[in-house]
């Protein structure tokens, strides 16, 4: 490992990921000094347990130069922080033979609700499957809800999907997404973090982590938010880094879709209905091509 590879995973163990705070003081050419103004006795012992965990889970080490870096999270240090989180991580730990470049490079954001409603579910699978089967990648958070059914969609055709966690991607979060998680690898697709391995879920890295999903992806869809959705966090991250921000309509009685309807009406997103919408605005703005 490269001297400045090493100082990143450093940082990353002796700091919050993806606190903003020390995004500001901390600029590329002085990412080692900011390693030596923290320096512990215990540094290499967690270096070497990180690495210890990472490699019996399968796990590596990516970040900034290195050739399965996908640059547009680069785009995270050019945005004002939200919630206290900003920046570009420091680098992110992989889990799965896939390069993470190449499933961002055809990554469409899709997440929503826990509590989703059986209408949500079959919309976010749908929309999950018909984008895989056209050659695109569904990512999200591995959550209940929305964010499972999106990776189901993706599975179900048999196609690798990304999910992105708020703790170690040696860890399974929620435990009953533990098969889920295994699948996601088994047909090829990641489970990242920028969360050291083993890492706990902890609630603040929820929403540090969707800046993260939304970096990694062309454009953000939201099936079912209610209006104070982590969700529309998500969408909130994609408006900023000028991505595509899409959300499904739901039934208007429906509290799970008040803050989908919101973001439409108020304009900081485009409705989308199916896969094929989704497809159609990338394009429209000239993201992908088919």
């Amino acid at each position: 490992m490269k001297a400045a590879e090493r100082a990143r995973l450093e940082l990353s163990l002796l700091t919050e990921p993806g606190d903003a705070n020390l995004q500001v003081e901390v600029t590329e050419a002085s990412v080692v000094e900011a390693v030596e103004r923290r320096r512990t006795p215990q540094l290499a012992a967690m270096v070497e347990h990180a690495l210890t965990l990472a490699d019996n889970a399968g796990m590596r080490w990516i970040c900034p130069g290195m050739s399965e870096w996908p640059g547009a999270l680069d785009d995270l240090n050019h945005v004002e922080p939200l919630n206290g989180a900003g920046g570009a991580p420091w680098g992110l730990w992989v889990r799965g033979t896939s390069r993470l470049d190449d499933l961002a490079g055809r990554g469409v954001a899709v997440v929503g609700a826990r509590s989703c409603s059986t209408y949500g579910a079959d919309v976010a699978g749908e929309i999950a499957a018909d984008l895989a089967d056209a050659g695109f990648i569904a990512i999200s958070g591995a959550a209940y809800g929305i964010d499972a059914c999106a990776h189901r969609g993706a599975l179900a055709m048999r196609r690798p999907t990304v999910a992105v966690l708020a703790c170690g991607a040696d860890r399974a979060y929620p435990l009953a997404h533990t098969r889920l998680l295994e699948q996601i690898v088994d047909v090829g697709g990641l489970i990242v973090s920028e969360q050291p391995p083993g890492a706990e879920p902890l609630r603040h890295r929820f929403l540090s982590r969707n800046r993260i999903i939304a970096g990694l992806a062309h454009g953000t869809v939201v099936v079912e938010a209610a209006r104070q959705s982590g969700s529309l966090n998500t969408l909130n991250w994609a408006d900023r880094l000028g991505r595509s921000t899409m959300a499904v309509p739901g039934p208007v009685t429906s509290r799970r879709s008040a803050g989908s309807h919101i973001a439409v009406r108020e304009g900081r997103a485009v409705l989308v209905t199916s896969a094929e919408d989704v497809l159609n605005e990338l394009e429209t703005v000239g993201v992908v091509t088919r």
